[in-house]
């Protein structure tokens, strides 16, 4: 069987996939899977063009991380052939532990079990099943191996990852604030005491990948509609939950049963075990068909929550400098019990209060490095002379509510 495929990519146009064992590894069921994961959730119902998934993602940032060790290979860089394609398969599978929704419900169907963490666990796996062939990729992805450079191209704050995410995200979405030069910035990377750093002459390129992250979080991953969707998603997967925990009978895939009946830790997560094995069958098709069939259900909570999800009949969504205080929580509770003849408990899956953060670089994580002409090497912070990049590192904050439209205040 011929492996050497090239993938048309809308956004890069054709991709060459490398070696038979990155072939191997997309032909597997659980990297296929991410074809049925949208990237952005719910953004669709903002922007009708974000139908782009997680496999989508993952192609395009392998892509990039192949431009970039051939670039930092022209550089001098010493990448070996087996290192090269390692790295290649770490950033292929990054994000493989996502679930449904991607963000939406990492901590609803799950507790505490982060996607970083889940993505070791499949890897791990997949390592088992292709007979040690992964462990330097598993190395590097933990960031355990010797080359530290390798590490940070997958994760950091200027990782592939990211660089993908905001170019795609930004062609789908059609919000041109957050284009970014990803090839500049990418032929600005360099290797200097076995730290990734970006040379001085690529500081306005950071600056605009640095801005460009910051609006995307506000137009797009923050986008007041798409919060609005997510916490009534939430609150329908809260409410199936505690109905199946007491009894109930819903209709749902025999994956999705399981969570819904079962509240997971991370110790039930192992090589093999069920909980990972019916993870890896859970995307987002197992949850609009149970949304659909359950916008029919006897239970008044469920069936309308998934009714106006369906139905596009949002949240109204306010955002402001300051929390929801308690009295005005306690007004918005007796107006939903009122209007909906329901329980205070009832209430609670019909609003949601909470807190929005926006922060495109933090200086106290894995730091963005400038290397000077004179070979020093800054913190971006130290480095640049613009007053953007100081006022990005701080973090915003802001304070929503949200409840159903047919409900005044």
């Amino acid at each position: 069987m011929n492996k050497k495929k090239i993938i048309n990519d809308p956004v890069y146009g054709f991709i060459t996939i490398h070696s038979e064992l990155i072939f191997d590894i997309i032909d597997h069921p659980y990297f296929q899977r991410l074809r049925r994961i949208k990237q952005l959730g719910l953004t669709e119902l903002v922007y009708p063009g974000a139908h782009h998934t997680r496999f989508h993602h993952a192609i395009g940032a392998m892509h990039l991380m192949s431009e970039t060790l051939e670039n930092l290979r022209t550089k001098g860089v010493h990448i070996t052939d087996e290192e090269f394609e390692a790295t290649l398969v770490a950033i292929l599978l990054h994000d493989i532990g996502h679930g449904p929704f991607s963000h939406a419900l990492e901590f609803t169907l799950l507790k505490d079990i982060a996607h970083e963490w889940l993505s070791q666990l499949i890897i791990s796996q997949l390592n088992d099943e292709m007979n040690g062939k992964l462990t330097m990729s598993l190395d590097i992805f933990l960031g355990n191996y010797q080359k530290k450079f390798l590490n940070q191209l997958v994760s950091s704050q200027l990782d592939i990852d990211r660089l993908d995410y905001l170019k795609r995200d930004s062609f789908f979405t059609g919000v041109s604030e957050g284009t970014i030069g990803a090839e500049r910035i990418i032929k600005m990377l360099n290797v200097k005491d076995n730290e990734l750093v970006v040379e001085e002459k690529g500081i306005y390129s950071i600056e605009n990948f640095l801005s460009a992250r910051r609006l995307m979080y506000w137009q797009v991953y923050l986008h007041k509609t798409s919060v609005s969707s997510e916490k009534m998603l939430i609150s329908i997967i809260e409410r199936a939950k505690r109905l199946t925990q007491k009894g109930n009978e819903l209709f749902a895939t025999d994956s999705l049963k399981l969570f819904l009946a079962t509240e997971f830790k991370k110790e039930d997560f192992s090589k093999e075990s069920e909980a990972l094995h019916a993870f890896l069958e859970l995307d987002d098709y197992d949850l609009w068909g149970a949304i659909k069939v359950w916008s029919k259900h006897s239970d008044t909570v469920l069936s309308k929550l998934c009714q106006m999800l369906i139905g596009r009949q949002l949240f109204k969504i306010k955002i402001s400098q300051e929390p929801i205080s308690k009295e005005e929580k306690q007004v918005l509770e007796s107006k939903i019990i009122d209007t909906y003849g329901i329980t205070a408990k009832e209430a609670k899956y019909f609003y949601s209060t909470g807190k929005l953060t926006n922060n495109a670089y933090l200086s106290d994580d894995k730091k963005i490095m400038i290397l000077s002409k004179s070979g020093k090497v800054r913190d971006v912070v130290e480095a640049a002379d613009l007053p953007n990049i100081k006022a990005m590192s701080k973090i915003v904050r802001k304070y929503y509510r949200c409840w159903p439209k047919d409900i005044s205040l």
